[in-house]
């Protein structure tokens, strides 16, 4: 008789989640919406929820930061659902957690939201790059909340992100043999991880450096987290990008070059994406990516307009752009996704401070293909407007100059005159000071 095995797929980690709406949060979500983004997450990460609790407080307890009755609550769900793992929307203190793990027993997994949306990108690290950052943040997050649960945990990981480790949200990266060791030796190992993320930052300037000498202008798409910025740079340069309907698809920045309806070029990069109560690990784990913000031209600032609570997506975009100390670079608002609006859907105002640096709005469908003409021709145009308009007399032994400005100008009037090659031309400002020597006058 032939024995037959039947496969069952793996069932999903099960987790309740638990919100807590302070009176003293900045938070630009309400408590509800932030929770329910909280569900996006633990989806994400491949959990299932199975309910969730709130609680209103004046400020945090200090032991449990809910309080002893709602611990008590939380943990009667926990067994009545025969569910092991708990998930907080804002980020515990390490007090918070050890005690929340000693009331709610040793066999439950107390996660917050922070140790959440560091297992996504541990999961969606692709590079070696992605994978260093993500392990960095990870051992800078876990450092003070080494506890005997933590070690227990993550006897059931046997490997790092890099990797492909497993054993659970939350506990993918460093494995047991990392986390079972003193905290002097994880010092040691986020001081190296350290030290080869500054070599990656010193990659990236001499790219930088390269780039800007080739004075072909910079566009970084920047956004709250599934707004469409990957669909939008597949869209701009028809190039094969990973693109996915969930929160933080994209990891690992990607630069494609793109044609302006002038045959112009430029370089449009896509970052990964903004969203609130990002663990400040996490940035500063970044910020080698994020410098790739910093030195961009232009902005592409890419809205989900039909998501109801665009305007607080916003806040958190242009509060996280202040937090990592971006210059006042001109923005360009993308508002995404009409295709899913209302007719006659009216786009928000943005507030005054959110005004400052914008240069012009457009309404778009990445997706959909929708007013991407429009888009091109806004672009350019603006990029247009940011360089700075110089005549150069070039000798004619100089075509190569000649072919950069044609490729990475706005050339507007050629001539040949005895002396050499006359042109009016509109530089970008990584072109200015290199054609100096050839400017006639401004």
């Amino acid at each position: 008789m032939t024995q037959l095995h039947i496969l069952q797929e793996h069932e999903p980690e099960r987790a309740f989640l638990v919100g807590v709406s302070l009176r003293s949060s900045q938070s630009p979500l309400t408590s509800k919406d932030s929770l329910n983004e909280l569900a996006l997450l633990a989806d994400t990460a491949g959990m299932e929820v199975i309910g969730c609790t709130t609680q209103n407080l004046a400020h945090p307890d200090p032991a449990t930061f809910v309080g002893s009755g709602k611990v008590e609550e939380i943990r009667e769900a926990l067994r009545a659902t025969n569910t092991k793992t708990v998930i907080f929307d804002d980020e515990l203190s390490p007090r918070h957690q050890r005690e929340l793990e000693k009331r709610l027993g040793e066999d439950v997994k107390v996660l917050d939201r922070s140790a959440l949306i560091l297992d996504i990108f541990a999961q969606h690290a692709r590079t070696r790059e992605g994978a260093l950052q993500v392990e960095l943040a990870q051992y800078e997050y876990r450092l003070p909340r080494l506890t005997r649960q933590w070690t227990h945990l993550a006897r059931q990981t046997g490997g790092g992100a890099a990797r492909g480790g497993s054993g659970g949200v939350g506990l993918r990266g460093p494995g047991e043999t990392q986390l079972e060791v003193d905290r002097r030796d994880i010092r040691n190992r986020i001081s190296h991880l350290k030290h080869e993320l500054q070599h990656v930052r010193e990659h990236r300037q001499r790219h930088r450096a390269q780039r800007d000498r080739s004075g072909i202008p910079l566009v970084a798409l920047v956004g709250y987290t599934n707004a469409g910025k990957s669909t939008l740079l597949k869209a701009l340069s028809g190039a094969d990008v990973y693109i996915a309907d969930q929160l933080f698809a994209t990891l690992d920045p990607t630069t494609r070059r793109i044609a302006l309806p002038s045959g112009r070029q430029a370089l449009v990069t896509d970052t990964v994406g903004f969203i609130q109560k990002l663990p400040t690990t996490l940035i500063a784990a970044f910020r080698a990516t994020l410098e790739e913000i910093r030195d961009a031209d232009l902005l592409l600032e890419v809205v989900d307009a039909s998501h109801p609570n665009v305007v607080q997506h916003i806040e958190t975009v242009e509060d996280t752009l202040a937090e990592i100390e971006i210059p006042p670079i001109p923005r360009l608002i993308v508002w995404n996704k009409i295709d899913l609006c209302a007719e006659n859907t009216l786009m928000p105002r943005l507030q005054s401070d959110d005004q400052r640096h914008v240069v012009g709005e457009v309404k778009i469908s990445a997706a959909r293909g929708l007013n991407m003409d429009k888009l091109m021709e806004t672009l350019e145009t603006t990029l247009s407007s940011l360089l700075y308009k110089v005549t150069l007399l070039l000798p004619y032994q100089r075509g190569d100059l000649v072919s950069l400005l044609h490729e990475s100008a706005s050339v507007q009037k050629q001539e040949h005159i005895e002396q050499g090659i006359l042109l009016t031309v509109k530089l970008p400002a990584s072109l200015y000071n290199r054609y100096k020597e050839f400017r006639v006058y401004s």
